[in-house]
């Protein structure tokens, strides 16, 4: 489903934002309720240097159910495939999207997809904004002690908080 479909609005909810990668898989998961956004969790899953592919991306749709299962989000956004990277970063991503996607399906959670330019200019204001500066407006808009990392969960924090505040 495209984050354009907002026949999903609905007034709060848990969000579980995912950020992929072929190494290090970062996720965030917020609730908005009357208004208010909370950081519920955040971190990530690395990969093992031992692991093959096939294992790798079992264990990134193990995790995902997992995190389903523990924090029963409304909603699974995921970081959509972007343009620039090289083509073997590319198609690790999209396989590690791939089984990302089909965990939320599988578990009936609707999922949405941003560009990392729209999650960017959600955030912060501005689609190119560095990894720091969505990192601080993170920290800012979720009231935190101290900015998420790494950035790789900031990243996930934000995918959350992008579909908050055009869906919910």
């Amino acid at each position: 489903m495209k984050a354009s479909d907002s026949s999903h609005q609905i007034a709060g909810g848990t969000i579980l934002g995912i950020d992929p990668g072929g190494e290090i898989t970062g996720y965030g998961v917020v609730r908005k309720s009357g208004g208010i956004t909370r950081m519920i969790a955040c971190g990530t899953s690395r990969a093992r240097p031992e692991e093959s592919l096939p294992d790798k991306l079992c264990r990134i749709f193990n995790f995902i159910r997992e995190l389903i299962d523990l924090h029963q989000p409304q909603f699974l956004v995921v970081e959509d495939i972007f343009y620039g990277k090289n083509v073997q970063s590319l198609k690790s991503i999209g396989q590690v999207r791939g089984v990302i996607i089909l965990a939320g399906g599988l578990a009936g959670v609707p999922v949405h997809e941003y560009s990392p330019r729209e999650v960017k200019k959600a955030v912060v204001g501005r689609g190119d904004a560095s990894k720091e500066q969505v990192q601080r407006m993170v920290q800012a808009v979720l009231g935190l002690d101290a900015p998420p990392k790494p950035f790789d969960a900031a990243d996930a924090l934000a995918l959350a908080l992008c579909h908050s505040h055009r869906c919910l």
